[in-house]
């Protein structure tokens, strides 16, 4: 069996220079990682560091008309640290960065899909978050979003709760996704192993 393999994209916030974290969790677990940023976010990032850790580049950007793909497909994704713009363009359906593009196209692709969201209170209570953070959840998206993942905290401290977010919560939750869907797949495919029926 090939490896699994997991996209940790890591949006512009704080916990995005200690996504290592998750990366050798999910290493831990036996996954393949590849780490993503959105354009912003690679600010955050010790790109060098993630590159060595995963044996990937870490890619931000759309590639070139003609350029080959450079990461194997992803089996799974995990978005940490999401943040509230990418949160609401992804549930708008919005592709102009690499890192939305691959979301939105995991919905469609019916991909287990994992968000942690960082954000200040003021933030998280905008209308628009809390009507995506509904949206995502009814696509089959897990937001792991509310006070007992992880607490809210007042704008311009967010440094201040790092050693608090949740990296764990992540893996968990991709794990028991990526198993029950595993798990969904079989119970589907019938006894002969075809993934369809055999024609009447």
């Amino acid at each position: 069996m090939s490896q699994r393999v997991l996209y940790v994209i890591a949006c512009a916030a704080p916990p995005a220079g200690e996504v290592g974290q998750l990366v050798r969790l999910a290493k831990g677990r036996g996954w393949e990682v590849c780490v993503l940023t959105t354009p912003s976010g690679r600010r955050f990032a010790d790109v060098g560091a993630l590159e060595r850790l995963t044996g990937h580049p870490v890619r931000s950007e759309y590639k070139d008309p003609g350029e080959p793909d450079i990461l194997p497909a992803p089996d799974a994704v995990i978005v940490a640290p999401a943040t509230v713009n990418t949160i609401n363009k992804w549930a708008a359906g919005i592709c102009d960065t690499l890192a939305l593009g691959i979301l939105v196209e995991a919905i469609g692709q019916k991909l287990p899909l994992v968000a942690l969201p960082f954000s200040n209170h003021a933030h998280a209570a905008h209308p628009a978050f809390i009507e995506n953070v509904a949206k995502l959840r009814s696509w089959g998206v897990t937001v792991l979003f509310g006070p007992d993942v992880y607490p809210m905290h007042d704008p311009g401290t967010g440094n201040s709760y790092l050693r608090l977010f949740p990296w764990e919560k992540t893996i968990e939750a991709i794990e028991r996704r990526h198993r029950d869907d595993a798990a969904g797949a079989d119970a589907a495919r019938p006894a002969d192993g075809r993934q369809e029926p055999p024609p009447a």
